[in-house]
């Protein structure tokens, strides 16, 4: 395989923009974007065509929800949510943490939240319309799911800081293993000493507080 690159000339103080490559003796067709990794990199590094795809295929793929997710039948509001957490949700956030800084200007990040609304509408059996922001499904705004995927990648790359993410109850750490308790010291030499209690009737559940001041008893309270 033979490669010659012919370097680019000046006429009347222009520059071409234009770089002939040949590879066996055959040239090269310069493009202005490129598909990488299911990645869309433009020559200006905008990620305008990517986003744009982004767009493209959510809508087909809501659209044809839109056939089974009638006001009075079809797919219900879970099956909905799993299409978007499975189907969806990873469509947009394929490769986020190198095309997410475009979503600071306004267009960019209008696309996406419009495929979120899309979906929202689907799930809660809403008309058009119904303001963005008053559809409640329960779904995390895309904006901030994405700044979580980026911060994720980060945290695993070790270039950022731990931070709190949604976890299931499962994980959750039993009160008994996080909470402290500390014995009461009667001999203590802390002025106020607080004491509490609670105790459980057929009446219901009740506690109680008491406040002492240099021994003497100054607050209480039952409840």
């Amino acid at each position: 395989m033979k490669t010659n690159l012919r370097q680019c000339s000046c006429h009347a103080g222009k520059i071409r923009k234009n770089i002939e490559i040949y590879v066996n003796n055959k040239i090269i067709e310069q493009v202005n974007s490129i598909k990488y990794l299911g990645i869309i990199f433009d020559n200006k590094m905008t990620f305008r065509e990517h986003v744009n795809c982004i767009e493209e295929k959510c809508k087909k793929l809501i659209f044809m929800l839109a056939k089974s997710a009638k006001l009075t039948w079809g797919l219900k509001h879970k099956a909905l949510k799993t299409i978007y957490t499975g189907g969806i949700l990873p469509l947009i956030l394929y490769g986020a943490p190198v095309w997410s800084g475009v979503l600071k200007k306004r267009c960019y990040r209008g696309k996406i939240i419009r495929i979120q609304r899309l979906i929202n509408i689907k799930i809660a059996k809403a008309y058009r319309t119904v303001s963005n922001e008053a559809v409640i499904t329960g779904l995390i705004p895309i904006n901030i799911k994405i700044d979580e995927t980026v911060m994720y990648y980060e945290y695993v790359k070790g270039n950022g800081n731990l931070f709190d993410r949604e976890l299931g109850v499962k994980y959750w750490n039993h009160p008994a293993k996080v909470v402290e308790f500390t014995a009461a010291q009667e001999e203590s030499d802390h002025s106020i000493q607080v004491y509490t209690d609670g105790s459980k009737s057929e009446k219901g559940v009740g506690s109680g507080i008491a406040i002492f001041t240099n021994g003497n008893l100054t607050h209480n309270k039952i409840d």
